[in-house]
């Protein structure tokens, strides 16, 4: 079959850059890199976002200023917030590496050993976009009602059970929002690991994004890397779909 488009011949349409992929071991593991990344990372963050909402929400003087300073590793450009990660994880001069150190930890190499390369990619991830998950869960509390929590203390409800069978229920929205954006950016990570291990060391950090990049411009195989970008593409789409549908369950069950 031969097809012309843009003054290009194009002699057949093949799915073995896709078959290669797929028989690929460094894509699986891509895959199951980046899917651990994502759901581990915006857990600890989602968890770590609404203990500083609740202790912001609770501020009665100095809130704007605590969420001025909580923002500061937000709106850091990516690429500089992992290269000063990587300063600090430096073995040399890295001050997280002399705090082991001083805390008598023998610490090897942090960024060129597996586990802890990818424990510190976590790290550095969950400094920069935990703020983001706080305001966002912030602001759902200051909209909730006040009158059902006034209701739950003249109920005698403690503090634990407020906050899961009154609190929680009502920031759902704003939960589901914050996970969706924060497992659309985990999902597609690609500045951070690339600038702090490179993917490394070996391809322990290597994410579905880094492989593409490194497939398709250091490699330049551009069938594969291709390939590698539009089944990434996919399962963002699929994973994002799968959540709304989750959500929209919930909602049309509990008739919000």
């Amino acid at each position: 079959m031969h097809l012309t488009y843009g003054g290009f011949v194009i002699e057949h349409l093949t799915f073995d850059n896709y078959l290669a992929i797929f028989r690929s071991a460094d894509w699986y593991y891509a895959v199951g890199f980046t899917v651990f990344y994502a759901v581990t990372t915006v857990f600890i963050q989602l968890v770590l976002g609404m203990i500083i909402a609740l202790v912001l929400e609770r501020l009665t003087t100095g809130r704007g200023w605590m969420m001025a300073l909580l923002l500061v590793p937000w709106s850091m450009i990516v690429v500089v917030a992992a290269q000063l990660w990587r300063y600090m994880y430096d073995a040399s001069f890295g001050i997280i590496t002399w705090l082991l150190g001083f805390m008598g930890v023998e610490s090897p190499l942090i960024l060129g050993q597996p586990a802890s390369a990818i424990a510190a990619t976590m790290i550095a991830d969950t400094w920069k976009a935990t703020p983001f998950v706080a305001i966002i869960l912030l602001a759902g509390l200051v909209m909730l009602p006040r009158d059902i929590n006034e209701a739950a203390d003249v109920d005698g409800a403690g503090a634990w059970r407020k906050f899961w069978q009154v609190t929680l229920p009502q920031l759902r929205a704003a939960v589901s929002v914050a996970i969706l954006f924060r497992l659309l950016q985990a999902f597609s990570v690609f500045d951070l690991p690339f600038v702090l291990t490179g993917g490394g060391p070996g391809i322990a950090t290597q994410s579905l994004a880094v492989m593409g990049y490194k497939t398709l411009f250091q490699d330049l195989n551009f069938g594969p890397g291709a390939a590698i970008a539009t089944t990434t593409g996919i399962l963002v789409l699929g994973a994002c779909l799968l959540f709304l549908r989750m959500f929209k369950a919930q909602v049309d069950e509990e008739g919000i």
